[in-house]
């Protein structure tokens, strides 16, 4: 690893070291690290547990458990200086004694992880995108679950292994990490050694194994027939009352969308699920201009609920988006609840994109 030296206009190299040499521990430090920072892998993912022990009839503990952005679950096994010998075989015990986790099983994993600092149900669907509890389907299918093995030096015959399993369609990745000093600081750095990123589209290509169990697929496809058939009725509902989805497409999906053009990465959406009902605007830039755009309106908190007075903000810090959002408990799957909802949701989508669009353009919004 270089470091530049932009007033000399040349690279200084930064030494490579060792953890034990700055008495790093591997749970203590390299663990934490990755709890509170799992972007090092390069993609999404949100930590579940630490230390996890959850297996029948064993003491052994895996790491960190987390999941990725299609709900599958991630083991992840660290090491210090060396990965040993063993460690492939000990994190595929691990994966296959995870395998058997249900969706509930890992919602209360979660809870157990987050304690009283936290909802784990609704942080894990905010994180996968999903409005319905009905879609939220963890673990999905079989041999899904993913291994990520962490060391600062992988002997022979653990990347050995790891490239034989991948053969059969074992997810199962390497990641390097080293230790660098310079100016008396740690740098550390994380790389993807196997796949390397760069081939990985020209590897053999991992088989589809999210295979719904039957029952499951047809509820889904009840689900999002259903759904379309709503929103087709909205849209001539809207159609007929100038309403703001008129001449939209129907979706199979939770929500309807349209942007507001006064306000960066702004969006009123309507959404619906089993139990609720609601309108909201959604702010889906960039994380860090959603949150100041969403703190800028915060402060015309009190104009705005003058007109609607029963909004809630929630700035969702540990996720890239915000929202202000209206609720109804209206069910999309009551026939005798579909004329309310119809009606909230003109009435609301229409007023907010007409209040905040005014606001966006007042407060300078569009380019923030």
């Amino acid at each position: 690893m270089y470091i530049v030296d932009k007033e000399n206009n040349k690279l200084i190299r930064a030494q490579e070291c060792s953890f034990k040499k700055h008495n790093l521990r591997e749970r203590q430090d390299l663990q934490e690290w990755i709890d509170k920072e799992p972007s090092v892998f390069g993609e999404e993912l949100i930590i579940i547990q630490k230390e996890f022990a959850g297996f029948a009839d064993t003491r052994e503990r895996l790491d960190l458990l987390a999941l990725d952005k299609k709900g599958r679950l991630v083991v992840i096994e660290n090491k210090l200086d060396d990965s040993g010998r063993d460690v492939t075989w000990q994190a595929i015990k691990y994966a296959s004694y995870c395998s058997s986790l249900k969706t509930d099983d890992i919602i209360s994993v979660f809870q157990e992880y987050l304690g009283s600092q936290g909802d784990a149900e609704k942080n894990i669907m905010e994180f996968l995108g999903i409005n319905d509890r009905g879609d939220l389907k963890l673990n999905p299918g079989e041999n899904t679950q993913r291994i990520f093995l962490v060391a600062a030096k992988f002997q022979k015959e653990v990347t050995s292994s790891v490239l034989w399993l991948r053969n059969f369609n074992i997810d199962i990745s390497c990641f390097k990490v080293t230790p660098c000093e310079f100016n008396n600081e740690i740098i550390i750095d994380f790389d993807q050694i196997i796949p390397l990123p760069e081939t990985k589209d020209y590897q053999i290509k991992i088989a589809d194994k999210e295979q719904e169990e039957a029952k499951m697929a047809e509820a889904t496809l009840i689900r999002h027939n259903g759904r379309k058939a709503f929103w087709s009725e909205f849209i001539d509902y809207c159609d007929k009352h100038k309403g703001l989805f008129s001449a939209s497409k129907a979706t199979e999906d939770g929500s309807m969308t349209k942007s507001i053009k006064t306000i960066h990465g702004g969006m009123v959406g309507v959404v619906i699920n089993k139990d609720c009902c609601r309108t909201e605007v959604y702010l889906d830039g960039d994380k860090e201009t959603n949150k100041r755009i969403f703190d800028i309106l915060h402060e015309k908190k009190d104009e705005l609920m003058q007109i609607f007075p029963k909004l809630e903000w929630e700035r969702l810090d540990n996720n890239k988006a915000s929202r202000i959002r209206l609720d109804k408990n209206y069910s999309y799957q009551n026939d005798t609840e579909k004329e309310m909802i119809f009606s909230f949701f003109l009435e609301t989508s229409n007023r907010m994109m007409d209040v905040f669009t005014k606001m966006g353009q007042a407060l300078n919004l569009e380019h923030k």
